[in-house]
């Protein structure tokens, strides 16, 4: 299996890292100087505000809008209480935490660390039980034990990796995660993480007592450092980089993590662009298209709401089987794996409706579910799935970190408002004129004047002409009609005037 990491940051203002599996495009993570993440990174910050009715606080860490913590995601050294270390694994439940107006004041300084972007109005979600990632393992201060990621399934596996951190030096009042790429990890590497994590919190340790509220005590490495270090391993074959600098830096990176690999990242020079040369560009303009081609001749459909995303399954031109059932099922099957695979590469989360095409046996059923839960084993994002139901809808929830790659990369339309349509020349000219007749009907009104667009100017001053007149003849009134090129369909512009020129409101 040939696996690939490429890095384009030759433009400087944007970072783009694709995972290329058998020169298919899997995965794809973008971000830009301008919106870059914050996920992971550890503040100090002060509490603004303390939200009993919803078990909230508001913290001011800094950025734009204030961070929101739940009482979930309060470590108990907040709680007052003397025996404030919890397990790895074992958090205390909502029912035995106090309430969060007993354990936080306003005004009170508090260390959080952001574990998900705002979205829209909403604030960036935080966390005050802090974790630091590394190659193999994940630190976790004022924490006690050692946890192995639940994606090991394995429990002979489990069991090695166990007796392994066992015979390594932790130190105190610090618990771990074991990760998934441990798995491939000596003794000596995982060592040398975990020394690597030490020093970092130190040095961590010392700015949250030194630097003033609100201040950034730890931030998180960019995307280029951050997708090697929790993506790359053996598997992949090659890192190629179009930046120089970059390059040197991951190449040190890994001198630390792992050394034996190293000489697989790679600078490329070459006189043609990156993800041109290797046919990426052409994958990534079809991750915004509404519509998803399947090999077999059936699409896709995405549609992404406010509330969530729904997914259709439609056969297109498929018809190589006997009988509708064989049809249904040999679509859906590719569509499983397909869907999957958007998912990644558009950075979807929430709720996730998917409608494959209906099958009858439950047998073919089963089968398309086990599909997708495979499928789903080899997304990072956390996601659980239910079994398909009667009407042939499989629902599940995807973790959401950021926000999704559409939202990041477009603007809604000034036209529609992100409707996807606009209305219809005659239904603008109906309620224009309706508006129209309303403010003829006042008496200090005396002029009106429209600007619209030359559609729907060309529409009024022709189809609508007569009935313009028949206002200005019935009411007195002088009406005028501009048009603008520049102006948005869905929202003509309307000004009145009294006999003296002011203009009237109404």
């Amino acid at each position: 299996m040939t696996r690939e990491m490429l890095i384009n940051v030759s433009e400087g203002e944007e970072c783009r890292v694709a995972i290329v599996e058998k020169g298919s495009l899997e995965e794809l993570y973008i971000e830009r100087s301008s919106l870059a993440s914050h996920v992971g990174s550890i503040y100090k910050g002060k509490v603004i505000n303390v939200e009993a009715g919803i078990q909230a606080a508001f913290i001011d860490f800094g950025a734009e809008k204030n961070g929101f913590l739940h009482i979930s995601d309060l470590h108990p050294r907040y709680f007052g209480k003397k025996n404030n270390e919890e397990t790895i694994g074992r958090r205390k439940a909502l029912a035995q935490r106090p309430p969060i107006q007993k354990c936080l004041k306003k005004g009170q300084e508090i260390v959080v660390q952001v574990t998900k972007e705002g979205l829209n109005t909403k604030g960036p979600t935080l966390t005050t039980y802090i974790s630091l990632p590394g190659k193999y393992l994940v630190l976790m201060p004022w924490m006690s034990k050692v946890g192995i990621s639940q994606k090991i399934e394995d429990e002979d596996e489990r069991k090695k990796l166990r007796e392994t951190i066992d015979g390594i030096s932790l130190p105190a009042n610090i618990g771990l995660i074991v990760r998934t790429a441990a798995q491939r990890a000596n003794k000596r590497e995982l060592q040398n993480d975990i020394n690597y994590l030490k020093r970092l919190w130190k040095v961590i340790s010392k700015r949250m007592d030194s630097v003033k509220t609100p201040a950034d005590i730890y931030q998180e490495s960019d995307l280029a450092i951050r997708t090697v270090r929790d993506i790359f391993d053996s598997s992949i074959s090659k890192i190629l980089c179009d930046n120089e600098q970059v390059t040197k830096k991951i190449r040190d990176f890994l001198s630390i993590v792992q050394p034996r690999l190293k000489r697989r990242a790679t600078y490329y020079d070459g006189k043609s662009p990156l993800f041109h040369k290797c046919n990426i560009e052409k994958e990534i303009q079809k991750i915004q298209a509404t519509r998803v081609e399947l090999k077999s001749g059936g699409s896709l459909v995405i549609e992404q709401t406010e509330a969530l995303v729904a997914i259709d399954v439609n056969s297109g031109r498929y018809r190589k089987q006997t009988n509708a059932e064989q049809t249904a099922f040999k679509i859906n099957l590719e569509a499983a794996k397909e869907i999957v695979r958007q998912l990644k590469l558009r950075d979807m989360g929430g709720l996730i409706i998917c409608d494959f095409i209906d099958m009858r046996e439950n047998r073919n059923k089963r089968e398309i579910e086990k599909v997708f839960r495979d499928a789903l084993k080899s997304d990072r994002a956390r996601s659980r799935s239910l079994r398909m139901s009667a009407f042939g809808l499989i629902e599940l929830t995807r973790q959401r970190m950021r926000p999704s790659l559409q939202s990041s990369t477009y603007l809604k339309c000034s036209y529609c408002n992100g409707v996807g349509v606009v209305k219809s020349f005659e239904s603008q000219s109906i309620e224009i004129l309706r508006t129209v007749r309303l403010a003829a009907s006042k008496k200090e009104i005396q002029r009106i004047e429209l600007t619209v667009t030359s559609d729907v100017a060309s529409f009024l001053l022709n189809q609508r002409r007569s009935i313009l007149m028949q206002i200005e003849t019935d009411l007195e009134k002088k009406i005028r009609v501009y048009a603008d090129v520049s102006a948005s369909s869905a929202q003509p512009k309307i000004v009145c005037y009294d006999e003296r020129g002011s203009i009237v409101r109404f």
